[in-house]
């Protein structure tokens, strides 16, 4: 035993409880008296591993659990390991009596846990009877391992259930319901292990339809790395259809026991955590009390001063400007601060609350920042604000009265300025001397009007004085502003009067003078217009733009100006008459002071228009002559430029003709070869080029001409665009040629085909090429090819052609012309098709025309002998070895790298059924050299 006492460190203290629970399962272990042989296997089992995890702990440990509890002795050991606790000193003897003695310590000490064995004596224990010592043994497993376990408020085996969905309920494929069925597939054991431990078990890597690998997972594991003994047998649980339950709580409770520690770790952590984050939450509601209240006063210390300022002001505007800031601070400025006041009351009842409910002591602000202090002072705040308002009032009203008298005295002193704006500079100008006779008798009658206006405004300047004496006797604040604006006022209205007898004088006066001017505008208006039309001709004609393009047009514009000079002096005697009317016009102006306007109310003419357009006629004389003179000299300089570009032009037109229809003579003719056409339209091609010099030096003649702006040529039919569309026509048919020639060298080279069947095709393109133009119309090609033994015509015509119909009886006559006409539609739909295919090949532009070159061609794949594409395919299958594919490494074997790396770059991968790796398909590949595939 004193092995024993040393290795024991158990918690000695128990607290009983549920002992009607347990009852109840031992009456159910009763019940159950005969136990399944599956149930008995796993609960021996397990139940056996169970003790041994306890009694290595005092060095022991039991192989058969009826036979080695049968003197009481391991059983005596096993309560004490499980306990903590020391039992009663066992017996040492070996006899029946001593074992049942040793068995009966055991019930009891289970009994004074206050567990009831029911039906269990020592005498069976003693006996080997394994159903009662798998029941005492459950009854010490319910009591030491379950009975403890509490989750939410729920003990025992639920607490045990709960405490495995809680942990098990993330997982997939888990659902734990009972201590059975729930656990035959292994996976819930592993997410238990998993949920604690991740770093041992791999849940991802778990599969539900391998539940005995699953099991044995979790068995090792548990054994291996958390001390738990493997207490089941993987089979047994799969194969029973309904596990042991008692087994599997067993085996379960280590769990619990296992990860105990972890889970009181967590629920240590929370607590305090809990705690600090509390006061850590009240020690922030502390310091925003602080911040609140001191910002709080702040302000009340603040307003309290601007409140208590009685400083009235002395005008309306700025007592309503004082009302208005006293609003603004009730609308604006408090309603924030009466929250912040409310807010700082609530937030120091629920500090209040929370440190009371946490057992925290009460918050104690700082001094003079209680809420009692806060408080006082805003009650201070509110009282100074209602003396403050009442002020304001008062003195609102008693500025009211005096506001009433100034605004009026104001607007009627507005009206009369406004009247009399600009009055006196009216009164003072001397508009009349610039004045027309109109204007002035207008201006007289405007002038009375006046005097009638001023004469109703003298009620209105008598007001006025009357108000500023009231404003004097209630002594207002700005009298001596209202006393020198209504002496200014009447100042100015005895001056208006004087000013308005001064200029009904002058009117009277200035209007007789003008009467008299009136009369000599009127006859300078009528001599002064006819004269100005005629100088304005004058001027028109002199100015007129004129174009010639000879000699003789210039010749009679010259003697038509000639005549004009001779009217010249004439026409200074009536201008000279015009301006001595003006000039006594101006005479009287001067004598009597008179201001002219400048404007002859009967026109718009002035002596210095007249003056100004016969000084302009006579300038215009000389400059018309020196124009046509100028004119008569560019004349005889287009002249010899017309006749210079007519001499070059008359010689290059020609040529470039001839050329033209030597090189086509060149590109028909098929009496030598083809090396010898290339040679003699080279030559032609260097003689043009060398030519260019003749048409540059033409095109200086051209630019000379057009910047003389001569048009047109008398001299030539031939113009420079003509020559330009003719030279470049030349150089594209030289060209064109020349490539046709090289086209048919290649061809006649590539194609094996001999000089003389290109002369043969040559020979009946030109004969088909009706307009000569190196092109053939449809219809003509299809005579070209019909004339070369293509079958285009229906078969129909011959077999009519060949047979005749009229030897035939009358109703086999009919019969056969309706066969024949059934089958013409069909053979000659199927000679239109035919036609149109090759169309496409010779046109595939479909412009309309058959070029010599695309004849040649067509001709060409007609008669020569070409590769297809299934020769190429014969050929690659030879490389791939009769395979249907071909392999990276042959192509590059069997052919030069630069072809081999074309084909690899271009072959789609081969996907037939006898398919190797990196096969390509060399039958896709060939059908798109010829245009049969998409590749």
């Amino acid at each position: 035993m004193t092995a024993v006492e040393t290795q024991m460190t158990y918690n000695s203290s128990y607290t009983i409880q549920h002992e009607e629970m347990y009852m109840t399962q031992e009456d159910d272990w009763d019940r159950d008296l005969l136990l399944d042989p599956a149930w008995e296997k796993q609960q021996r089992k397990t139940f056996t591993a169970w003790c041994n995890s306890h009694l290595r702990k005092a060095g022991t440990q039991i192989e058969n659990i009826e036979e080695d509890f049968r003197n009481g002795l391991k059983l005596m050991l096993l309560l004490e390991v499980i306990s903590g606790e020391r039992l009663p000193k066992p017996d040492k003897g070996k006899m029946r009596f001593h074992k049942i003695a040793n068995v009966n310590k055991a019930l009891d000490f289970i009994c004074s846990k206050g567990v009831k064995l029911v039906s269990i004596g020592a005498e069976e224990i003693v006996d080997g009877n394994v159903k009662m010592t798998l029941g005492m043994i459950w009854t010490i497993i319910l009591r030491f391992a379950i009975q403890d376990i509490s989750v939410e408020e729920t003990s025992a085996k639920e607490g045990l259930l709960l405490w495995c969905q809680r942990k098990t309920a993330p997982y997939r494929n888990v659902n734990v319901q009972n201590f059975h069925i729930s656990w035959k597939d292994g996976l819930a054991l592993c997410a238990l292990i998993h949920r604690h431990r991740p770093d041992l078990i791999d849940y991802s890597k778990l599969r539900k339809d391998d539940p005995i690998g699953n099991l044995n997972t979790a068995f090792e594991v548990a054994e291996k790395f958390l001390d738990i003994p493997k207490m089941l047998d993987a089979e047994d649980i799969v194969n029973t259809p309904k596990p042991d339950e008692k087994a599997i709580m067993t085996y379960v409770s280590c769990f619990y026991h296992a990860f105990a520690g972890a889970e009181q770790a967590e629920t240590a952590a929370n607590r305090i955590c809990k705690v600090l984050a509390v006061n850590q939450e009240n020690e922030k509601l502390m310091e925003e009390y602080e911040k609140l209240a001191s910002e709080l006063l702040e302000w009340i210390r603040r307003t309290i001063p601007w409140l208590e300022n009685r400083v009235a002001e002395q005008t309306m505007r700025a007592m309503q400007q004082k009302l208005e800031d006293f609003r603004d601070y009730r609308r604006v400025h408090k309603p924030p601060r009466v929250q912040e006041k409310c807010q700082l009351e609530i937030n120091f009842n629920t500090l209040q609350t929370k440190l009371r409910l946490s057992n925290r002591p009460a918050f104690m602000p700082s001094e003079g920042k209680m809420v009692s202090d806060i408080a006082n002072a805003w009650k201070g705040l509110e009282q100074v604000e209602k003396g403050y308002e009442e002020w304001l009032l008062t003195e609102i009203r008693r500025l009211e009265r005096l506001d009433h008298l100034a605004e009026k005295f104001k607007q009627k002193c507005a009206m009369h300025e406004s009247w009399t704006a600009g009055k006196e500079e009216l009164l003072s100008q001397k508009d009349y001397e610039s004045a027309s006779l109109m204007e002035i008798r207008a201006l007289m009658r405007k002038h009375e009007a006046f005097e009638s206006d001023l004469a109703a405004h003298q009620d209105r300047v008598e007001q006025i004085a009357a108000i500023a004496q009231e404003l004097n006797e209630l002594d207002y604040h700005d009298a001596a502003t209202v006393n020198a604006r209504c002496q200014g006022i009447c100042d100015q209205w005895d001056n208006l009067g004087t000013l308005t007898q001064k200029r009904r004088d002058a009117l009277e006066r200035v209007e007789k003078l003008w009467e008299t001017i009136d009369q000599l505008y009127l006859e300078f208006a009528k001599r002064a217009a006819p004269f100005n039309n005629w100088m304005d001709g004058a001027m028109e004609d002199l100015q007129d733009m004129f174009i010639v393009h000879s000699i003789e047009e210039i010749q009679s514009l010259i003697t038509a100006h000639d005549q004009f000079k001779a009217t010249l002096p004439e026409a200074d005697k009536e201008r000279m008459a015009t301006i001595g009317i003006h000039n006594e016009i101006l005479k009287i102006a001067q004598t009597y002071g008179i201001k002219l306007s400048g404007i002859n109310p009967y026109t718009n003419l002035s002596q210095l228009d007249i003056n100004n357009k016969w000084d302009t006629v006579k300038h215009l004389v000389p400059l018309r002559d020196q124009m046509l003179q100028e004119e008569v000299a560019r004349q005889q300089a287009n002249e010899r430029l017309r006749r210079q570009f007519a001499a070059q032009a008359n010689i290059i037109g020609p040529w470039i003709q001839t050329k033209m229809e030597e090189i086509s003579h060149v590109s028909v003719d098929i009496a030598g070869s083809l090396e010898e056409q290339m040679n003699s339209l080279k030559q032609y091609e260097q003689n043009i080029i060398n030519y260019k010099s003749n048409i540059d030096k033409l095109e200086g003649d051209h630019q000379l001409s057009q910047e003389s702006l001569i048009f047109d040529n008398k001299h030539t039919n031939y113009t420079m665009e003509h020559v330009r569309v003719g030279w470049e026509q030349l150089l594209t048919t030289i060209a064109r040629t020349i490539n046709e020639v090289e086209n048919q060298i290649l061809t006649r080279d590539a194609k094996g085909i001999s000089q003389e069947q290109l002369n043969e095709f040559r020979a009946s393109f030109n004969h088909f090429d009706r307009k000569r133009n190196g092109m053939m119309d449809p219809d003509d090609f299809r005579a070209c090819l019909i004339s070369m033994g293509y079958d285009l015509v229906s078969v129909t015509r011959q077999f009519q052609a060949q047979m005749d119909l009229h030897v035939l009886p009358d109703v086999f006559h009919r019969i056969l012309q309706a066969v024949l006409l059934k089958f013409s539609v069909c053979f000659e739909l199927q000679g239109e098709v035919e036609f149109a295919r090759i169309m496409t090949l010779v046109d595939p532009n479909n412009t309309g025309v058959v070029t010599f070159q695309a004849f040649i061609d067509f001709m060409t794949r007609e008669t020569a002998e070409t590769d297809t594409a299934e020769q190429v395919m014969a050929s690659f299958k030879i490389l791939a070895s009769d395979k249907n594919y071909i392999t990276v490494d042959e192509l590059r074997r069997e052919l030069p790298p630069e072809q081999a790396e074309y084909c690899i770059s271009r072959m789609t991968r081969y996907v037939g059924a006898d398919a190797a790796p990196g096969a390509l398909d060399y039958i896709s590949f060939s059908s798109a050299l010829y245009g049969e595939s998409d590749l």
